[in-house]
């Protein structure tokens, strides 16, 4: 009885995380176009809007330009990967 309800538990909690996933993961159309900005003119363009999707989306904020600028959102500016480097392209 034990296991059925735990399997049952198990299988409901994956449905529905499988409808929040794809919304976390499109992101926002402001973090989309103004990523897609910032990382115009790099040469690692997946890793580029990768990273500032994610910094974008905590942040709410992206700086202006392709690089620099980002005493503009100081959240986006401050946020440092585990090696101490910054995160935010």
């Amino acid at each position: 009885m034990m296991k059925l309800s735990f399997a049952t538990l198990l299988l409901v909690t994956l449905v529905l995380t499988s409808f929040f996933i794809p919304a976390i993961i499109a992101g926002s159309d402001f973090c989309d176009s103004n990523c897609k900005i910032r990382c115009s003119k790099t040469g690692r363009q997946d890793r580029c809007l990768k990273y500032c999707g994610i910094c974008c989306e905590e942040c709410h904020c992206v700086p202006s330009g392709t690089y620099g600028n980002k005493d503009e959102c100081p959240c986006y500016r401050d946020k440092k990967n585990s090696k101490g480097e910054p995160k935010c392209p």
